[in-house]
Protein backbone atom coordinates (compact mmCIF):
# COMPACT_ATOMS: atom_id res chain seq x y z
CA UNK A 1 0.00 0.00 0.00
CA UNK A 2 0.99 3.62 -0.51
CA UNK A 3 2.74 5.50 2.26
CA UNK A 4 0.79 7.69 4.69
CA UNK A 5 1.68 10.23 7.35
CA UNK A 6 0.58 8.06 10.26
CA UNK A 7 -0.16 4.39 10.84
CA UNK A 8 -2.12 3.13 13.84
CA UNK A 9 -2.07 -0.54 14.82
CA UNK A 10 -5.26 -1.57 16.61
CA UNK A 11 -8.80 -0.25 16.28
CA UNK A 12 -9.92 -0.13 19.89
CA UNK A 13 -11.17 3.18 21.33
CA UNK A 14 -7.62 4.39 21.89
CA UNK A 15 -6.33 3.44 18.45
CA UNK A 16 -9.31 5.08 16.77
CA UNK A 17 -8.96 8.17 18.97
CA UNK A 18 -5.31 8.50 17.98
CA UNK A 19 -6.30 8.17 14.32
CA UNK A 20 -9.05 10.78 14.65
CA UNK A 21 -6.75 13.25 16.44
CA UNK A 22 -4.13 12.95 13.70
CA UNK A 23 -6.67 13.13 10.89
CA UNK A 24 -8.18 16.27 12.45
CA UNK A 25 -4.72 17.79 12.17
CA UNK A 26 -4.84 17.23 8.41
CA UNK A 27 -2.61 14.13 8.25
CA UNK A 28 -3.22 11.05 6.15
CA UNK A 29 -4.00 8.16 8.49
CA UNK A 30 -4.40 4.40 8.14
CA UNK A 31 -5.51 1.98 10.87
CA UNK A 32 -4.62 -1.72 10.78
CA UNK A 33 -6.80 -4.16 12.72
CA UNK A 34 -6.05 -7.89 13.06
CA UNK A 35 -9.69 -8.92 13.55
CA UNK A 36 -12.37 -8.91 10.89
CA UNK A 37 -14.21 -6.12 12.71
CA UNK A 38 -13.11 -3.03 14.60
CA UNK A 39 -13.62 -2.25 18.25
CA UNK A 40 -11.06 -3.81 20.58
CA UNK A 41 -12.70 -3.82 24.00
CA UNK A 42 -15.77 -1.99 22.69
CA UNK A 43 -17.54 -4.62 20.59
CA UNK A 44 -21.16 -5.78 20.60
CA UNK A 45 -22.12 -9.22 19.29
CA UNK A 46 -24.95 -11.77 19.33
CA UNK A 47 -23.17 -14.08 21.75
CA UNK A 48 -26.15 -16.12 22.98
CA UNK A 49 -29.23 -16.15 20.70
CA UNK A 50 -30.24 -14.24 17.55
CA UNK A 51 -31.50 -10.76 18.38
CA UNK A 52 -29.70 -10.56 21.75
CA UNK A 53 -26.88 -8.02 21.50
CA UNK A 54 -24.17 -8.35 24.15
CA UNK A 55 -21.16 -6.17 24.90
CA UNK A 56 -18.13 -8.44 24.63
CA UNK A 57 -15.94 -6.50 27.09
CA UNK A 58 -16.82 -2.95 28.18
CA UNK A 59 -20.48 -2.09 28.80
CA UNK A 60 -20.90 0.99 31.04
CA UNK A 61 -19.02 4.20 30.30
CA UNK A 62 -18.66 6.87 33.01
CA UNK A 63 -15.33 8.07 31.63
CA UNK A 64 -16.48 8.05 27.99
CA UNK A 65 -19.34 10.46 28.48
CA UNK A 66 -16.99 12.76 30.39
CA UNK A 67 -13.97 12.30 28.12
CA UNK A 68 -12.34 15.63 27.35
CA UNK A 69 -11.44 14.25 23.92
CA UNK A 70 -14.76 12.69 22.97
CA UNK A 71 -16.51 15.91 23.97
CA UNK A 72 -14.60 17.70 21.18
CA UNK A 73 -15.96 15.35 18.51
CA UNK A 74 -19.31 15.32 16.65
CA UNK A 75 -19.92 11.70 17.60
CA UNK A 76 -23.68 12.22 17.96
CA UNK A 77 -23.74 13.11 14.26
CA UNK A 78 -22.16 9.70 13.62
CA UNK A 79 -24.71 7.68 15.55
CA UNK A 80 -23.57 7.78 19.19
CA UNK A 81 -26.37 8.28 21.73
CA UNK A 82 -25.95 8.03 25.49
CA UNK A 83 -28.63 6.51 27.70
CA UNK A 84 -28.67 7.45 31.38
CA UNK A 85 -30.46 4.90 33.59
CA UNK A 86 -32.38 6.38 36.54
CA UNK A 87 -29.68 5.03 38.88
CA UNK A 88 -25.99 4.72 38.06
CA UNK A 89 -25.49 1.85 40.49
CA UNK A 90 -27.33 -0.36 42.95
CA UNK A 91 -25.57 -2.37 45.64
CA UNK A 92 -27.96 -4.82 47.35
CA UNK A 93 -27.48 -6.48 50.72
CA UNK A 94 -29.15 -9.51 52.24
CA UNK A 95 -30.48 -7.89 55.40
CA UNK A 96 -30.30 -4.17 54.60
CA UNK A 97 -31.90 -1.89 52.00
CA UNK A 98 -29.73 -1.52 48.88
CA UNK A 99 -27.26 1.34 48.63
CA UNK A 100 -28.12 3.45 45.59
CA UNK A 101 -25.79 5.70 43.62
CA UNK A 102 -27.87 8.53 42.19
CA UNK A 103 -26.55 11.12 39.83
CA UNK A 104 -27.56 13.56 42.55
CA UNK A 105 -24.92 13.73 45.27
CA UNK A 106 -27.49 15.03 47.73
CA UNK A 107 -29.93 12.17 47.09
CA UNK A 108 -27.20 9.56 47.39
CA UNK A 109 -25.91 11.00 50.64
CA UNK A 110 -29.38 11.42 52.15
CA UNK A 111 -30.06 7.68 51.92
CA UNK A 112 -26.84 6.75 53.74
CA UNK A 113 -28.13 7.64 57.19
CA UNK A 114 -25.38 8.42 59.68
CA UNK A 115 -22.83 8.60 56.85
CA UNK A 116 -24.72 11.23 54.84
CA UNK A 117 -22.54 14.16 55.90
CA UNK A 118 -19.28 12.21 55.61
CA UNK A 119 -20.19 11.00 52.11
CA UNK A 120 -21.18 14.50 50.96
CA UNK A 121 -18.01 16.08 52.36
CA UNK A 122 -15.83 13.46 50.67
CA UNK A 123 -17.28 13.90 47.19
CA UNK A 124 -18.58 17.46 47.04
CA UNK A 125 -15.30 19.23 46.11
CA UNK A 126 -14.47 16.67 43.43
CA UNK A 127 -17.94 16.76 41.90
CA UNK A 128 -18.09 20.58 41.99
CA UNK A 129 -14.69 20.81 40.29
CA UNK A 130 -14.92 17.68 38.15
CA UNK A 131 -13.59 19.23 34.95
CA UNK A 132 -10.53 20.54 36.74
CA UNK A 133 -10.00 17.23 38.53
CA UNK A 134 -10.32 15.20 35.35
CA UNK A 135 -7.95 17.45 33.43
CA UNK A 136 -5.19 16.72 35.94
CA UNK A 137 -6.01 13.22 37.22
CA UNK A 138 -6.60 11.69 33.78
CA UNK A 139 -3.29 12.88 32.34
CA UNK A 140 0.33 11.76 32.76
CA UNK A 141 2.05 12.86 35.97
CA UNK A 142 3.04 16.50 35.59
CA UNK A 143 2.83 19.79 37.47
CA UNK A 144 -0.94 20.07 37.98
CA UNK A 145 -2.94 22.98 36.64
CA UNK A 146 -5.03 22.92 39.83
CA UNK A 147 -2.51 22.18 42.59
CA UNK A 148 -4.78 22.70 45.60
CA UNK A 149 -7.51 20.45 44.21
CA UNK A 150 -4.97 17.78 43.25
CA UNK A 151 -3.38 17.96 46.66
CA UNK A 152 -6.77 17.29 48.22
CA UNK A 153 -7.43 14.48 45.74
CA UNK A 154 -4.02 12.92 46.29
CA UNK A 155 -4.41 12.98 50.08
CA UNK A 156 -7.39 10.65 49.66
CA UNK A 157 -6.78 8.80 46.39
CA UNK A 158 -3.28 7.56 47.21
CA UNK A 159 -4.57 5.76 50.28
CA UNK A 160 -5.80 2.20 50.46
CA UNK A 161 -9.54 1.90 50.26
CA UNK A 162 -9.70 0.05 53.56
CA UNK A 163 -8.13 3.04 55.30
CA UNK A 164 -10.64 5.36 53.63
CA UNK A 165 -13.50 3.08 54.65
CA UNK A 166 -12.76 3.74 58.33
CA UNK A 167 -14.42 7.14 57.82
CA UNK A 168 -17.78 5.43 57.40
CA UNK A 169 -19.93 3.47 59.83
CA UNK A 170 -22.96 2.23 57.87
CA UNK A 171 -23.10 -1.04 55.96
CA UNK A 172 -24.55 0.83 52.98
CA UNK A 173 -21.82 3.44 52.55
CA UNK A 174 -19.00 1.00 53.23
CA UNK A 175 -20.35 -1.62 50.83
CA UNK A 176 -21.25 0.88 48.10
CA UNK A 177 -17.81 2.45 48.07
CA UNK A 178 -16.02 -0.90 48.38
CA UNK A 179 -17.76 -2.12 45.23
CA UNK A 180 -16.66 0.98 43.32
CA UNK A 181 -13.11 0.69 44.67
CA UNK A 182 -13.01 -2.94 43.51
CA UNK A 183 -12.91 -1.63 39.91
CA UNK A 184 -9.22 -1.13 40.67
CA UNK A 185 -8.85 -4.95 40.51
CA UNK A 186 -6.35 -4.84 43.35
CA UNK A 187 -6.45 -5.87 47.01
CA UNK A 188 -8.37 -3.09 48.71
CA UNK A 189 -5.73 -2.69 51.39
CA UNK A 190 -3.19 -1.63 48.72
CA UNK A 191 -2.18 2.00 48.37
CA UNK A 192 -3.98 3.82 45.56
CA UNK A 193 -7.16 1.73 45.56
CA UNK A 194 -9.16 4.62 47.02
CA UNK A 195 -8.59 6.47 43.73
CA UNK A 196 -11.06 4.25 41.85
CA UNK A 197 -13.79 4.94 44.41
CA UNK A 198 -13.20 8.69 44.24
CA UNK A 199 -12.89 9.05 40.46
CA UNK A 200 -15.73 6.71 39.47
CA UNK A 201 -17.98 7.95 42.27
CA UNK A 202 -17.40 11.59 41.35
CA UNK A 203 -17.95 10.77 37.67
CA UNK A 204 -21.32 9.22 38.57
CA UNK A 205 -22.39 12.36 40.38
CA UNK A 206 -21.14 14.59 37.58
CA UNK A 207 -22.58 12.86 34.52
CA UNK A 208 -23.79 9.40 35.50
CA UNK A 209 -22.70 5.93 34.41
CA UNK A 210 -24.35 5.78 30.98
CA UNK A 211 -24.59 3.08 28.34
CA UNK A 212 -24.41 3.55 24.57
CA UNK A 213 -27.61 2.90 22.66
CA UNK A 214 -27.13 -0.26 20.64
CA UNK A 215 -24.10 -1.36 22.65
CA UNK A 216 -20.51 -0.34 23.18
CA UNK A 217 -19.79 -0.95 19.50
CA UNK A 218 -21.72 2.27 18.85
CA UNK A 219 -18.79 4.21 20.33
CA UNK A 220 -16.15 2.73 18.05
CA UNK A 221 -18.53 2.79 15.08
CA UNK A 222 -19.04 6.52 15.61
CA UNK A 223 -15.28 7.08 15.88
CA UNK A 224 -14.71 5.06 12.70
CA UNK A 225 -17.44 6.94 10.84
CA UNK A 226 -15.98 10.29 11.86
CA UNK A 227 -12.50 9.11 10.88
CA UNK A 228 -13.78 8.16 7.43
CA UNK A 229 -15.32 11.64 7.04
CA UNK A 230 -11.84 13.06 7.67
CA UNK A 231 -10.31 10.87 4.98
CA UNK A 232 -8.83 8.22 7.27
CA UNK A 233 -8.94 4.56 6.33
CA UNK A 234 -9.22 1.31 8.28
CA UNK A 235 -7.84 -2.02 7.05
CA UNK A 236 -9.25 -5.02 8.91
CA UNK A 237 -8.10 -8.63 8.90
CA UNK A 238 -4.43 -7.60 8.92
CA UNK A 239 -2.26 -8.80 11.79
CA UNK A 240 0.91 -6.78 12.31
CA UNK A 241 3.66 -8.88 13.87
CA UNK A 242 6.59 -6.59 13.00
CA UNK A 243 7.18 -2.96 12.12
CA UNK A 244 8.86 -4.26 8.98
CA UNK A 245 5.45 -5.36 7.67
CA UNK A 246 4.12 -1.79 7.61
CA UNK A 247 4.34 0.55 4.61
CA UNK A 248 6.37 3.76 4.91
CA UNK A 249 5.00 6.42 7.27
CA UNK A 250 6.31 9.29 9.35
CA UNK A 251 4.93 7.89 12.60
CA UNK A 252 3.45 4.68 14.00
CA UNK A 253 1.15 4.49 17.01
CA UNK A 254 0.53 1.07 18.55
CA UNK A 255 -2.65 0.33 20.50
CA UNK A 256 -1.00 -2.66 22.18
CA UNK A 257 0.35 -3.60 25.61
CA UNK A 258 4.08 -3.79 26.44
CA UNK A 259 4.21 -7.51 25.71
CA UNK A 260 3.00 -7.03 22.12
CA UNK A 261 5.17 -3.95 21.71
CA UNK A 262 8.21 -6.06 22.51
CA UNK A 263 7.13 -8.62 19.94
CA UNK A 264 6.38 -6.09 17.20
CA UNK A 265 9.25 -3.65 17.71
CA UNK A 266 11.60 -5.25 20.23
CA UNK A 267 14.45 -5.74 17.77
CA UNK A 268 14.55 -1.98 17.17
CA UNK A 269 14.07 -0.75 20.73
CA UNK A 270 16.92 0.15 23.07
CA UNK A 271 18.07 -2.49 25.55
CA UNK A 272 17.16 -0.24 28.49
CA UNK A 273 13.63 0.38 27.22
CA UNK A 274 13.17 -3.34 26.53
CA UNK A 275 14.10 -4.09 30.14
CA UNK A 276 11.63 -1.48 31.37
CA UNK A 277 8.82 -2.95 29.26
CA UNK A 278 9.71 -6.45 30.43
CA UNK A 279 9.13 -5.35 34.04
CA UNK A 280 5.58 -4.18 33.31
CA UNK A 281 3.07 -6.04 35.47
CA UNK A 282 -0.32 -7.36 34.38
CA UNK A 283 -3.20 -7.73 36.81
CA UNK A 284 -5.88 -10.33 37.56
CA UNK A 285 -8.23 -11.47 34.82
CA UNK A 286 -11.99 -11.75 34.53
CA UNK A 287 -14.47 -14.53 33.96
CA UNK A 288 -17.22 -13.06 31.76
CA UNK A 289 -20.86 -14.18 31.40
CA UNK A 290 -23.63 -12.98 29.10
CA UNK A 291 -27.21 -14.10 29.56
CA UNK A 292 -30.27 -14.05 27.32
CA UNK A 293 -33.27 -13.72 29.65
CA UNK A 294 -37.00 -14.33 29.27
CA UNK A 295 -37.77 -11.58 31.80
CA UNK A 296 -35.99 -8.94 33.88
CA UNK A 297 -33.84 -10.08 36.80
CA UNK A 298 -36.25 -10.76 39.73
CA UNK A 299 -34.49 -8.59 42.27
CA UNK A 300 -35.61 -8.89 45.89
CA UNK A 301 -34.96 -5.16 46.16
CA UNK A 302 -37.02 -3.65 43.31
CA UNK A 303 -34.82 -0.52 43.24
CA UNK A 304 -32.10 -2.62 41.56
CA UNK A 305 -34.20 -2.74 38.38
CA UNK A 306 -33.67 1.02 37.98
CA UNK A 307 -29.87 0.77 37.92
CA UNK A 308 -27.73 0.36 34.82
CA UNK A 309 -25.03 -1.32 36.95
CA UNK A 310 -25.47 -3.64 39.93
CA UNK A 311 -22.65 -4.78 42.23
CA UNK A 312 -23.09 -8.12 43.96
CA UNK A 313 -20.62 -8.58 46.74
CA UNK A 314 -22.36 -7.88 50.00
CA UNK A 315 -20.54 -6.07 52.75
CA UNK A 316 -17.21 -4.32 52.74
CA UNK A 317 -15.65 -7.27 54.52
CA UNK A 318 -16.93 -9.74 51.93
CA UNK A 319 -15.62 -7.67 49.02
CA UNK A 320 -12.24 -7.16 50.66
CA UNK A 321 -11.92 -10.92 51.23
CA UNK A 322 -13.00 -11.78 47.67
CA UNK A 323 -10.59 -9.40 45.97
CA UNK A 324 -7.72 -10.40 48.26
CA UNK A 325 -8.27 -14.07 47.39
CA UNK A 326 -8.09 -13.33 43.67
CA UNK A 327 -4.85 -11.40 44.04
CA UNK A 328 -3.39 -14.30 46.05
CA UNK A 329 -4.06 -16.52 43.04
CA UNK A 330 -7.08 -18.36 44.44
CA UNK A 331 -10.78 -18.55 43.58
CA UNK A 332 -13.70 -17.84 45.87
CA UNK A 333 -17.20 -19.28 45.92
CA UNK A 334 -18.57 -15.81 46.73
CA UNK A 335 -16.94 -13.59 44.11
CA UNK A 336 -17.56 -9.89 43.76
CA UNK A 337 -19.75 -9.68 40.63
CA UNK A 338 -20.18 -6.65 38.38
CA UNK A 339 -23.43 -6.65 36.39
CA UNK A 340 -24.96 -4.44 33.71
CA UNK A 341 -28.56 -4.73 32.59
CA UNK A 342 -28.68 -2.59 29.43
CA UNK A 343 -31.89 -3.95 27.94
CA UNK A 344 -33.86 -2.45 30.83
CA UNK A 345 -33.11 0.95 29.26
CA UNK A 346 -32.27 0.14 25.63
CA UNK A 347 -34.91 -1.88 23.79
CA UNK A 348 -32.55 -2.47 20.86
CA UNK A 349 -30.51 -4.97 22.88
CA UNK A 350 -33.04 -7.82 22.88
CA UNK A 351 -36.29 -9.01 21.24
CA UNK A 352 -39.52 -7.54 22.62
CA UNK A 353 -40.18 -8.76 26.14
CA UNK A 354 -36.73 -10.32 26.45
CA UNK A 355 -33.57 -9.06 28.14
CA UNK A 356 -29.80 -9.25 28.21
CA UNK A 357 -27.56 -9.34 31.26
CA UNK A 358 -23.79 -8.76 31.28
CA UNK A 359 -21.48 -9.67 34.11
CA UNK A 360 -18.06 -10.73 35.27
CA UNK A 361 -15.99 -11.49 38.32
CA UNK A 362 -12.26 -11.16 38.93
CA UNK A 363 -10.10 -14.28 38.79
CA UNK A 364 -6.35 -15.01 38.88
CA UNK A 365 -4.56 -14.26 35.61
CA UNK A 366 -4.81 -17.06 33.08
CA UNK A 367 -7.51 -18.86 35.08
CA UNK A 368 -9.63 -21.47 33.30
CA UNK A 369 -11.86 -22.04 36.35
CA UNK A 370 -15.59 -22.15 35.52
CA UNK A 371 -17.02 -19.41 37.76
CA UNK A 372 -20.54 -19.58 36.30
CA UNK A 373 -22.05 -21.56 39.22
CA UNK A 374 -20.60 -19.12 41.75
CA UNK A 375 -21.70 -16.03 39.80
CA UNK A 376 -25.23 -17.37 39.46
CA UNK A 377 -25.28 -18.29 43.15
CA UNK A 378 -24.56 -14.63 43.90
CA UNK A 379 -27.43 -13.65 41.60
CA UNK A 380 -29.78 -16.10 43.32
CA UNK A 381 -28.72 -14.62 46.64
CA UNK A 382 -30.18 -11.23 45.66
CA UNK A 383 -32.65 -12.33 42.96
CA UNK A 384 -34.18 -15.71 43.89
CA UNK A 385 -35.54 -17.48 40.82
CA UNK A 386 -33.03 -15.87 38.47
CA UNK A 387 -32.04 -19.17 36.85
CA UNK A 388 -35.65 -19.73 35.78
CA UNK A 389 -35.37 -16.63 33.56
CA UNK A 390 -32.27 -17.82 31.68
CA UNK A 391 -32.78 -18.73 28.01
CA UNK A 392 -29.09 -19.05 27.12
CA UNK A 393 -25.63 -18.32 28.52
CA UNK A 394 -22.27 -17.46 26.98
CA UNK A 395 -19.07 -17.56 29.02
CA UNK A 396 -15.49 -16.47 28.43
CA UNK A 397 -12.60 -17.45 30.69
CA UNK A 398 -9.37 -15.47 30.77
CA UNK A 399 -7.71 -17.43 28.00
CA UNK A 400 -10.74 -17.07 25.76
CA UNK A 401 -10.83 -13.34 26.47
CA UNK A 402 -7.20 -13.01 25.42
CA UNK A 403 -7.78 -15.14 22.30
CA UNK A 404 -10.50 -12.69 21.25
CA UNK A 405 -8.42 -9.61 22.12
CA UNK A 406 -4.63 -10.02 22.47
CA UNK A 407 -4.46 -6.86 24.61
CA UNK A 408 -6.27 -8.71 27.42
CA UNK A 409 -3.16 -10.46 28.71
CA UNK A 410 -4.23 -13.25 31.05
CA UNK A 411 -7.74 -11.79 30.95
CA UNK A 412 -6.55 -8.42 32.31
CA UNK A 413 -9.11 -5.86 31.08
CA UNK A 414 -7.28 -2.85 32.58
CA UNK A 415 -4.20 -2.80 30.36
CA UNK A 416 -1.97 -3.72 33.29
CA UNK A 417 -2.02 -3.98 37.07
CA UNK A 418 -3.32 -0.87 38.82
CA UNK A 419 -0.59 -0.80 41.43
CA UNK A 420 0.27 2.61 42.81
CA UNK A 421 3.48 2.67 40.78
CA UNK A 422 1.69 1.81 37.55
CA UNK A 423 -1.13 4.23 38.27
CA UNK A 424 1.46 7.01 38.37
CA UNK A 425 3.90 5.73 35.76
CA UNK A 426 2.79 3.41 32.98
CA UNK A 427 4.04 1.61 31.03
CA UNK A 428 7.46 2.80 32.26
CA UNK A 429 8.85 5.73 34.26
CA UNK A 430 9.45 8.16 31.43
CA UNK A 431 8.87 11.89 30.91
CA UNK A 432 6.74 11.10 27.86
CA UNK A 433 5.09 7.74 28.60
CA UNK A 434 3.72 7.41 25.06
CA UNK A 435 7.08 7.73 23.28
CA UNK A 436 9.15 4.59 22.87
CA UNK A 437 12.93 4.55 22.51
CA UNK A 438 12.44 4.47 18.73
CA UNK A 439 11.80 7.91 17.25
CA UNK A 440 8.41 8.22 15.65
CA UNK A 441 6.98 5.10 17.32
CA UNK A 442 4.46 5.49 20.15
CA UNK A 443 2.35 3.26 22.40
CA UNK A 444 -1.24 4.41 22.83
CA UNK A 445 -3.09 1.61 24.65
CA UNK A 446 -4.64 1.39 28.12
CA UNK A 447 -1.13 0.51 29.30
CA UNK A 448 -0.44 4.26 29.12
CA UNK A 449 -2.02 7.11 31.13
CA UNK A 450 -4.74 7.38 32.23
CA UNK A 451 -5.20 3.60 31.93
CA UNK A 452 -8.26 1.44 31.40
CA UNK A 453 -11.73 2.57 30.40
CA UNK A 454 -13.36 3.71 27.18
CA UNK A 455 -12.34 7.36 27.00
CA UNK A 456 -9.86 7.58 24.12
CA UNK A 457 -7.47 9.67 26.19
CA UNK A 458 -4.50 7.31 25.84
CA UNK A 459 -4.76 7.51 22.06
CA UNK A 460 -5.41 11.24 22.08
CA UNK A 461 -2.39 12.03 24.26
CA UNK A 462 -0.14 9.75 22.20
CA UNK A 463 -1.31 11.50 19.03
CA UNK A 464 -0.52 14.88 20.59
CA UNK A 465 2.98 13.62 21.35
CA UNK A 466 3.46 12.50 17.74
CA UNK A 467 2.17 15.78 16.39
CA UNK A 468 4.59 17.72 18.58
CA UNK A 469 7.65 15.51 18.16
CA UNK A 470 7.35 14.38 14.54
CA UNK A 471 5.30 17.08 12.83
CA UNK A 472 6.15 20.14 14.89
CA UNK A 473 2.53 20.86 15.76
CA UNK A 474 1.70 22.44 19.09
CA UNK A 475 -1.54 20.55 19.75
CA UNK A 476 -4.31 18.36 18.34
Amino acid sequence: MASVDAIIVGSGPNGLSAAVALARAGLSVRVYEAAATIGGGARTEELTLPGFHHDVCSAVHPLAVDSSFFSQLPLAEHGLEWIHPPLALAHPFEHEPPALLHRSLANTAAALGDDATRYRHLFEPFVRHWDALASDALEPVRIPSHPLLMARFGSVAMRSFTSLAHRFTTIGARGLLAGIAAHSIQPLDEAGTASAAILLGAAAHHNGWPIARGGSASITSALASYLASLGGEIVTGTNVSSLAELPPSRTVLLDVTPRQLLRIAGDRLSAHYRRQLGAFRYGPGVFKVDWALSAPVPWTAPECARAGTVHLGGTLEEIVASEAAVCRGTHTDRPFVLLAQPSMFDASRAPVGRHTLWGYCHVPPGSTEDMLPHIEAQLERYAPGFRECVLARHTLNTQQMEARNPNLIGGDIAGGANTLGQLLFRPVMRWNPYATSLRGVYICSASTPPGGGVHGLCGYQAARSALRDVFGRASA
